[in-house]
């Protein structure tokens, strides 16, 4: 066996296959002068051996299947294996990534079915809960589980019943009775809405409701009053065409009462105190086809309604109590002889009464809510542009109509403040828009209302009376003895809501306007304690004194 010397030095390992004879098989002989091409096919070549003798012999290289690189991973079966390979794995994770994606779009169709199922049962909840509670009473239940009870001082209470209705149910089929009892009170629910009376419940024949509650308001003696000819009218009208037709008995009742919600599992609105039993009783001591009310509730309607006193009665418990029967309204507010149909004067007392409930609820908003860097059109400036505006409603003789439209627009003029400067004009299209719907204003009158709002100020434009007052109370500050302290607080309000820039512009703008400034009505001209000539002097010894300019905010 000969030895091998260094003859090739490869990068990789190879195996020699030999045919020559004492060649040693897979031997691994490091290269020193030469590089032959790697390859696999058989070549010859001259080998230098220690006998110096040049021994030709035929061999090929070959991978080391052992310990170097394959070379196969060039051959094509194994480029085709190596990318179906990779092809496969790829087609496998898509579609495990496209299941994930099906099982995804699944599950959130499931959630958002569920979702809206849920939404659909809440909306389902909440109106059975608007229908069983007040709003107010039933939002309340829903955040806390719990709704608070409170007292009203004064809530006009009806009651009515059909008289023998012990006597009809033993001779009516049942379900006849229960279909003529179901349309009746579906009427009724319906009348006590619109005038914005809350049903209590009923209990067999028997209908309870009371108006003045959850919100509190002047108008509800008149407004139960008002449903309930209107319940009479329809049973009237169901008597024409069934003269053997129930008859109908109701008593009304106005005083204190604490409202609340009873119950556990079935949620119920209800009301205690004196003033529902005396109600009952006014329903009992009544007669049949008469609206019979207490003196209470005479003291609150009879401004509205023609009512016939029947004198000091009976009622158990109670003494002696004076009742009233409704004969129909007054006859400055009905349209026909019967005075069973009111006219629109009617309503427009009605609205005027109303007023003051508006006034009551914005006054206190403003005086809670106004910002502190309202240093002129403050609390006090609401106050006084009401005041003034009355005092001009007497002597310029004022239609109801018109008195109504300027007060109203007053106190929005003022509540549009509570949104400081900038976003006056939006607020006030929305509170007008809003707010004065559910006060019953007609879509007419809230025109108007918008109309003298966006009247501007300086200089005022006035036409119409009520413009004219409504710009003179607007002004009224301009006759007063404190005329330099309204300026320097116009002033600081204006400078820190960026609506001036300097004092002297102020000034300058205000002498020029007064200087040809007079008021329209001649009793705004006469309540002016000062003049406009005055005035403009006192706005020049302003003009000298030194700027103290507040922060802008």
């Amino acid at each position: 066996m000969v030895s091998i010397y260094k003859i090739f030095e490869f990068f990789h390992k190879y195996k020699i296959k030999s045919f020559c004879t004492g060649f040693l098989l897979y031997s691994f002989i490091p290269a020193t002068a030469y590089n032959p091409p790697i390859s696999p096919y058989r070549f010859c070549h001259q080998f230098f051996f220690d006998s110096s003798d040049i021994t030709p012999c035929y061999f090929s290289f070959l991978p080391d299947v052992l310990t170097g690189p394959f070379l196969f991973y060039k051959s094509w079966p194994f480029i085709i294996i190596f990318f179906t390979t990779i092809l496969l794995v790829i087609l496998i994770m898509m579609r495990k990534s496209l299941n994930f994606a099906r099982y995804r779009f699944k599950l959130e169709g499931i959630i958002n079915k569920r979702t809206e199922e849920l939404l659909l049962q809440k909306e389902k909840v909440d109106e059975l809960l608007s229908n069983m509670l007040p709003k107010d009473t039933a939002d309340q239940l829903k955040l806390t589980g719990k709704a608070r009870t409170q007292k009203y001082n004064m809530v006009s209470i009806l009651f009515s019943d059909i008289e023998g209705f012990t006597r009809i149910a033993e001779q009516m089929n049942p379900e006849v009775l229960v279909d003529e009892l179901d349309k009746f009170f579906f009427r009724v629910d319906t009348l006590v809405e619109e005038f914005n009376i809350e049903k209590i419940k009923t209990i067999g024949d028997a209908y309870m409701a009371a108006g003045g509650i959850p919100d509190s308001n002047r108008t509800n003696p008149v407004d139960v009053v008002l449903a309930a000819i209107r319940i009479m009218q329809y049973m009237k009208q169901l008597k024409k065409e069934n003269e053997y037709f129930w008859d109908l008995r109701i008593g009304i009742h106005t005083g204190p009462v604490i409202a609340g919600v009873v119950g556990q599992k079935r949620f119920s609105y209800d009301i205690w105190g004196d003033s529902v039993n005396i109600a009952s009783r006014m329903e009992s001591s009544g007669e049949a086809g008469k609206i019979n009310i207490s003196g209470s509730t005479y003291d609150y309607v009879k401004d509205f309604f023609i009512c016939d006193y029947r004198g000091k009665m009976p009622v158990k418990y109670k003494g002696n109590i004076d009742m009233y029967f409704i004969r129909g309204f007054r006859p400055e507010f009905s349209i026909d002889m019967n005075r069973q149909e009111p006219n629109e004067r009617f309503f427009l007392n009605l609205q005027l009464l109303r007023l003051k409930d508006i006034e009551e609820v914005f006054l206190k908003r403003m005086e809670e809510e106004l910002p502190a860097a309202l240093y002129f059109h403050n609390y006090k400036y609401c106050v006084d542009l009401l005041t003034q505006s009355e005092l001009l409603f007497g002597s310029e003789k004022m239609s109801e109509e018109d008195r109504l439209l300027v007060k109203t627009a007053a106190l929005l003029d003022c509540m549009s403040y509570l949104k400081g400067y900038t976003k006056r004009s939006v607020y006030t299209n929305q509170l007008t828009r809003e707010l004065l719907p559910k006060y019953h204003y007609r879509d007419k009158q809230i025109e108007e209302i918008a109309r003298l709002i966006s009247m501007p100020l300086l200089p005022p434009l006035a036409k119409s009376l009520p413009e004219k007052v409504l710009s003179d109370a607007r002004l009224s500050f301009l006759g007063k003895n404190n005329f330099a302290d309204s300026v320097n607080s116009m002033y600081k309000e204006m400078k820190l809501f960026g609506q001036i820039s300097s004092k002297t512009e102020l000034i300058q703008n205000l002498s020029g306007f007064l200087k040809s400034f007079q008021f329209y009505t001649l009793t705004a001209q006469k309540l002016a304690e000062i003049s406009s000539i005055q005035q403009v002097e006192t706005l020049k010894q302003m003009n000298e004194k030194p700027d103290q300019s507040p922060t802008k905010i």
